[in-house]
């Protein structure tokens, strides 16, 4: 058995190929990640990997468009989003596949 702590993670990102990994694989990026209010990240996408969010606590806003806790988000490989944490929030993210370096900001 092997076990971590989130905290020690890059980002929350603990599956993927990556260091710190708990489990390294180029299959899949699994990540649970926190955002303080007011966090924004510039409008990217990607080239090979289809996103799947899913807003676990708070409120979130991509595309213009609010996400709450249950909600579900998929990014398909070319589709363009930002992101805002419009509440303290925290999704998990699943990348599939595991393609390093595949975000390109516009």
């Amino acid at each position: 058995m092997r076990t971590a702590k989130l905290h020690d993670m890059t980002k929350g990102w603990f599956i993927g190929n990556f260091e710190p990994t708990l489990y390294r694989t180029n299959n899949v990026e699994v990540a649970v990640k926190s955002y303080s209010a007011g966090t924004y990240e510039r409008r990217h996408y990607h080239k090979i990997a289809t996103e799947i969010t899913v807003v676990t606590k708070g409120k979130i806003c991509m595309n213009s468009k609010e996400y709450v806790a249950g909600d579900i988000i998929i990014m398909e490989p070319g589709e363009i989003t930002d992101f805002l944490a419009m509440t303290d929030a925290e999704n998990v993210v699943v990348k599939l596949p595991g393609a390093n370096n595949d975000k390109y900001e516009v």
